[in-house]
């Protein structure tokens, strides 16, 4: 993981990750221009430039793209639990801290390390929406608040509810296609600022860039 900045009033992002002091980071990596809000658990996961996180926010074992906004008390991949023991307690696994024995159970660490959820390049997930495990979403979706995501997400689809189901594409799909093949988030911060302006018009946009 990148430095970890202690955020002041009037801080600015800059290029090393901006992360706010009470969050829990674990194992874990944020590109630049990145913020992480305040009481944030992030574990095991890498976070793309320019993203960033409002408060209260949940991160197990994910990949995030870049661009991507993330409203607060979101819960990306929550942990299993295993079902088909006796009892579902973690004292059957956190073995340590209940003085049941000397090492934990690692099979069920690593179970839930498998399946990782995926998400894409300039996606929005609304406020307290669950991306549960081993999903993907893709670049520039829509999740919308207090849904729960339990099936993949194509590229550019606007999804609510539970479980979340697409209500409709944000753009036709041969201006998806463009802007997939554009890949405008992945241009240097030269090129975005000389552009940065052109990014609020999608017509013009298209026909600039998308042949």
């Amino acid at each position: 993981m990148q430095h970890i900045h202690r955020p002041k009033k009037d801080s600015k992002l800059s290029t090393e990750p901006l992360i706010h002091e009470s969050s829990h980071i674990i194992n874990s990596y944020a590109g630049e221009w990145t913020s992480i809000g305040p009481y944030n658990k992030i574990i095991e996961s890498k976070i793309g430039d320019y993203t960033y996180t409002m408060d209260d926010v949940t991160v197990n074992y994910s990949e995030i793209g870049k661009f991507t906004n993330i409203a607060s008390h979101v819960c990306i991949n929550p942990v299993q639990h295993p079902m088909d023991r006796v009892t579902q307690h973690h004292m059957t696994y956190r073995r340590i801290d209940y003085g049941f024995a000397e090492t934990d159970d690692e099979d069920v660490f690593n179970w839930r390390r498998s399946n990782r959820v995926m998400i894409g390049h300039d996606v929005w997930i609304g406020h307290g929406a669950i991306i549960m495990k081993g999903v993907t979403i893709g670049t520039g979706a829509v999740v919308g608040s207090g849904s729960v995501v339990a099936k993949d997400v194509e590229p550019y689809q606007i999804v609510v509810g539970v479980p979340a189901k697409p209500i409709r594409a944000r753009f036709p799909q041969n201006t998806v296609e463009k802007l997939l093949k554009i890949a405008w988030w992945d241009w240097p911060r030269k090129v975005l600022e000389e552009r940065f302006y052109e990014l609020n018009h999608i017509e013009s946009f298209i026909e600039k860039y998308g042949e």
